[in-house]
């Protein structure tokens, strides 16, 4: 294993393990809309180390685990940890901005980093297969918009727990940061450039209608 991937991981592990047991640590590093506004942005990022539970923990990890070496391989170390605390950040403030009027709104979890290094990795890798439950395998970029588009419905119908505002946060993050960092993917994987831009658009035309 790569030794900053490692490290992301051994301290997520860690500061997780933390707070499991821990309920004032766990409650002063969480993603909370009242803390963050009052000025506790520091949140915005320590809340992406901590998780619900050993489940949530393992999932993100093991996604991080599978889909991170992708990224390395093709940009290096340091252009990884740019995708990964860039989209960190970046779920979170699509977080704050779809809930900034929820003072009570609490989150954690890496989930949205993860998410951008995943997205990051289907640029590179868009044929590449993911694993479904570990069981069943799909495309790639199948899994990226399929994702996005599901992530949209979890936003609109808010009928379960799943923090889908940083996940989708974090899939522009990897998204952007990755065409930064490789313009050339523009008209080299133009029409997987497109196709992951799609649902994209679609939120915000969602969200300026008022429909989310």
């Amino acid at each position: 294993m790569h030794p900053v991937l490692l490290i992301i991981i051994a301290v997520t592990a860690i500061f997780s393990y933390r707070g499991f047991s821990d309920q004032a640590f766990f409650r002063k590093y969480e993603f909370h809309i009242g803390s963050i506004r009052a000025g506790e942005h520091l949140r915005m990022i320590t809340s992406g180390f901590l998780h619900a539970d050993f489940t949530h923990l393992i999932f993100n990890m093991l996604t991080l685990f599978f889909f991170a070496p992708v990224v390395i391989t093709y940009l290096g170390t340091i252009h990884f940890v740019i995708i990964y605390f860039g989209s960190l950040i970046s779920g979170s403030l699509l977080s704050l901005y779809f809930h900034k009027n929820d003072y009570y709104y609490r989150a954690v979890g890496a989930s949205g980093a993860v998410i951008g290094v995943l997205y990051s990795a289907i640029l590179f890798d868009p044929d590449g297969k993911v694993g479904l439950y570990f069981v069943i395998e799909i495309p790639n970029y199948i899994f990226g918009i399929g994702y996005l588009l599901y992530s949209i419905y979890g936003m609109r119908t808010r009928t379960d727990n799943i923090g889908h505002t940083a996940h989708f946060g974090g899939a522009i993050g990897g998204y952007a940061i990755t065409l930064a960092q490789v313009p050339s993917m523009l008209y080299e994987n133009t029409l997987m450039v497109i196709l992951l831009a799609i649902p994209i658009i679609l939120l915000f035309i969602l969200e300026k209608s008022g429909k989310l």
